[in-house]
């Protein structure tokens, strides 16, 4: 069987390619995780959490992860408008695949130069 360098060609249809697909995006990740640990939030909360997204950003990725089914919108229809978003049972499942992430990232993370107290020369 012929080796090829991993690429998009090499990868094609498969399951990583597709799951990447989904998560994939500078704030993807951030808002799963934040809807993870904090369970139904509301878009200011989110925002809050967040910190540096701007409203636009977070909107349209939070569209992004409702269309792929992994986030619930729930618009009530009251005056001011409240809308509050949580994972769907799609979402929940890369639950375990986040606490994964997070196990790895503590447990590999190498020092940074300001905890090690060496200049950044």
């Amino acid at each position: 069987m012929e080796k090829c360098r991993i690429s998009q060609a090499c990868l094609g249809d498969t399951g990583f390619s597709y799951t990447l697909s989904l998560i994939n995006g500078k704030y993807k990740m951030t808002i799963l995780y934040t809807l993870m640990e904090f369970g139904v939030v509301r878009f200011n909360e989110m925002k809050k959490y967040i910190g540096e997204i701007s409203y636009k950003t977070l909107s349209v990725t939070l569209k992004e992860l409702e269309s792929d089914q992994l986030v619930h919108r729930e618009e009530y229809p009251q005056i001011p408008p409240k809308v509050e978003y949580s994972l769907t049972e799609r979402g929940r499942s890369l639950i375990p695949i986040l606490d994964m992430m997070c196990a790895w990232g503590d447990k590999h993370r190498l020092p940074s130069r300001r905890n090690t107290g060496e200049s950044e020369a």
